[in-house]
């Protein structure tokens, strides 16, 4: 496929050489038909996939809301929002969601967005207040509506969609086949592009057994084993993220958490620190299976067996991405037997006394926070200059910066932090004296 000058220059703008199979013909479809329905696997590059086309069918002189992007989770809102704004495409975006002040939302909405992204609740409620119009919305995209439907919103999604009026195209995305799309999204024709199974991951399945009183020492064992290897630990419930995290904890085991309970604040940080390498591992629900920005990730671990076979495909999609490598370890209760779904997988046994207990050899990060961001016309670079010319920090000492609307985050190699700080706090960066400091 010839790759247009508009597409070529956001590709090179995302440090992108070429799009997949599944984005190739995505981008194409998703440009002449008025329905379409991608189907493919967590980690292939959905978000692109529908943005570029997006993108070339927005009208820079109209002010309002184009498109709107309909996400079931506060953090894949946020992700889709992220990279539309790092394709520099010059059209504004933003994101709404539940957590977020209802105050911000009204200052990002004053001057309407040409993409609106957010959760159905958050987006039904701003319809209901009249907080923007809908008059010029051409195109509707239900990002992972599956998950959506099983959050309980589709009274608020079929409420929005009978509010759209001028509608030209609907794009509907997920990561499984398993969900009928309901008929209030009045589909007429749509064009179904699955790429389920020609995506198929890398992935090498592992069985580590347990007794009930060795459980815990086990996972610790098995991620000690793993060296430093950025991964995800699965549990089921809030309060097993919690057990795990405490017992991590007691023994010094740098991670961090993730689930339905935490404050908007608290999850955005765990991921900024998971992305950075300040923790190499994150406990968490199946809230993580889906929608978060978190790549890189080298294995799973099925600390708690999930409850059927779907959340289990979701799981493991968090490894083994875009055709990589990656593995699912499955702890297993020596007493119980394997859920039916998973009797026919084909996963190597592997003895706790043959796992090797190392200590990682993985750099060691700290996150920094700093009180300043997009808003204040700060970007990566500024950052990075102050660190490196005051902050007198080499290049390789400086990690992942993320520059959020009013805040940054930065990973700076442990050893370096303490004299770093008292150089670069309080510092003047454009035109906003800053405050630097660990992201506890």
């Amino acid at each position: 496929m010839t790759v247009d000058k508009q597409h070529r220059a956001i590709l090179d703008k995302l440090g992108i050489t070429s799009l997949n199979d599944m984005q190739n013909e995505a981008t194409v479809k998703i440009a002449s038909e008025r329905e379409v329905v991608l189907l493919s696997p967590t980690g292939t590059g959905k978000t692109l996939a529908f943005l570029l086309p997006i993108v070339s069918l927005m009208d820079q002189d109209l002010v309002g809301v184009q498109a709107l992007i309909m996400v079931p989770s506060r953090e894949l809102a946020t992700q889709i929002e992220q990279v539309m704004r790092d394709m520099g495409t010059g059209f504004k975006t933003n994101a709404v969601y539940g957590g977020r002040p209802m105050s911000q939302d009204k200052i990002d909405l004053k001057h309407p967005p040409s993409v609106l992204i957010g959760t159905p609740g958050r987006i039904a409620d701003h319809l209901r207040r009249k907080t923007f119009s809908t008059s010029d919305t051409h195109t509707l995209v239900l990002d992972e509506y599956d998950k959506s439907l099983e959050f309980g919103f589709e009274v608020e999604m079929k409420e929005i969609i009978n509010g759209l009026s001028a509608l030209k195209k609907k794009i509907l995305t997920s990561a499984t086949k398993k969900i009928d799309i309901p008929a209030f999204v009045r589909l007429k024709q749509p064009k179904y592009l699955n790429f389920l199974d020609e995506n198929k991951p890398r992935l090498a399945f592992k069985t580590v057994e347990y007794t009930e009183r060795q459980r815990l020492d086990t996972l610790r064992t098995l991620l000690r084993h793993l060296n430093g290897k950025p991964g995800v630990v699965f549990c089921n419930f809030r309060e097993t993220v919690e057990e795990v995290s405490e017992y991590l904890t007691k023994h010094r085991f740098a991670h961090g958490c993730f689930y339905g309970g935490m404050e908007q604040q608290e999850r955005e940080r765990a991921l900024v620190k998971f992305r950075n390498g300040t923790h190499r591992v994150l406990v968490a629900t199946d809230l993580a299976a889906r929608g978060i920005d978190v790549p890189e990730i080298q294995f799973v671990v099925h600390y708690e067996l999930p409850a059927n076979a779907d959340e289990f495909i979701h799981r493991n999609g968090r490894t083994a991405r875009m055709n990589s490598n990656g593995a699912a370890y499955i702890m297993k209760w020596s007493h119980k037997p394997l859920p039916d779904f998973m009797k026919s997988l084909r996963s190597k046994y592997i003895p706790v006394s043959e796992l090797s207990k190392t200590k990682s050899d993985a750099a060691s990060w700290k996150t920094l926070y700093i009180t300043g961001g997009r808003r204040d016309k700060i970007s990566k670079g500024d950052i990075a200059g102050l660190f490196i010319k005051q902050g007198n920090l080499r290049p390789d000492e400086l990690g992942l910066i993320e520059v959020k609307q009013s805040v940054s985050f930065v990973a700076v190699k442990e050893d370096s932090v303490k004299s770093l700080l008292p150089k670069v706090n309080n510092a003047k960066l454009k035109t906003k004296k800053i405050r630097v400091s660990v992201v506890a």
